[in-house]
């Protein structure tokens, strides 16, 4: 942990130096070793499995089937519009209910490949979906991730990380970190108590559902104060756990909150 922690940063001293002059023999033996493992176990779409030139990529087909966001969005949730609309133009939720969030933003919609992709992540233990989906965050969140101080993902309870072994918004959490370098907490954030599924439950019902269920952590309660936090997840629909996560942060002392997702909903939820 302490080295997601300190990533983008660099080490100083004798030990960084020797690392230095063996980087180039060990990258030459990680492409060896890549070639050999190529030619044994051709890399497959991460997807629908046909073959690729490169792991953990898609093929063109499943690439042409994915609905990326880059038209013009909420500016508080990052809920995509369908036509454009003046510089500002706050969606209804967002005007109904402002979220403790300052901002939101999505690679893609829960839709097609991006979809399965996530749904691996979160039930299949598809680890090797993550660096993809980080990537396009890293895309879609670059003025996000520019000026958040701190990264930290959204997390489970004991009890349904036990079952499902791993956090996924911890996973992309990680491998953003590790693409971007900008500083990573994964313990930030605890659950207070265990909640239901969202899944099914109405914008009221979910908002019920995660009132007050989050909190920071005491002993990370130095690393969040008057720090600008980069909350990830892997998707949001109607906000309220990012929304719920906020409140939290801010808080905890935290001097603003945005929101970074894989993927999000399409619609007002």
């Amino acid at each position: 942990m302490r080295e997601l922690e300190r990533a983008g940063t660099e080490e100083a001293g004798p030990v960084a130096a020797i690392l230095a002059r063996l980087a180039p023999a060990a990258s030459a033996g990680r492409a060896g070793m890549r070639i050999l493992a190529d030619l044994l176990v051709p890399p497959l779409c991460l997807s629908c499995r046909v073959p690729v030139a490169e792991p953990g990529r898609l093929c063109a087909p499943c690439w042409s089937e994915v609905k990326l966001i880059g038209g013009p969005v909420c500016p508080g949730c990052g809920l995509p519009y369908p036509h454009p609309v003046p510089a500002g133009t706050r969606c209804g939720a967002c005007l109904r209910a402002p979220p403790a969030f300052e901002a939101a933003r999505a690679a893609g919609l829960y839709e097609g490949p991006l979809r399965g992709l996530v749904l691996g992540l979160k039930h299949g233990d598809r680890w090797d979906c993550a660096p993809l989906l980080a990537g396009l965050m890293a895309g879609a969140g670059a003025e996000l991730l520019a000026e958040a101080d701190l990264l930290v993902p959204v997390p489970l309870h004991a009890i349904r990380r036990i079952g499902r072994r791993f956090n996924q918004s911890a996973l992309l959490a990680r491998a953003l970190a590790l693409r971007t370098g900008r500083p990573l907490c994964l313990d930030a954030l605890m659950r207070a108590r265990p909640t239901r599924p969202q899944v099914g439950l109405s914008r009221e019902a979910r908002a019920r559902n995660v009132r007050g269920a989050f909190r920071v952590r005491p002993a990370r309660l130095a690393r969040i104060e008057g720090r600008r936090i980069l909350l990830v997840d892997d998707v949001l629909t109607s906000g309220a756990t990012a929304d719920a996560c906020a409140r939290a942060l801010l808080k905890g002392g935290a001097r603003a909150v945005c929101v970074l997702t894989a993927l999000r909903v399409g619609e007002e939820g």
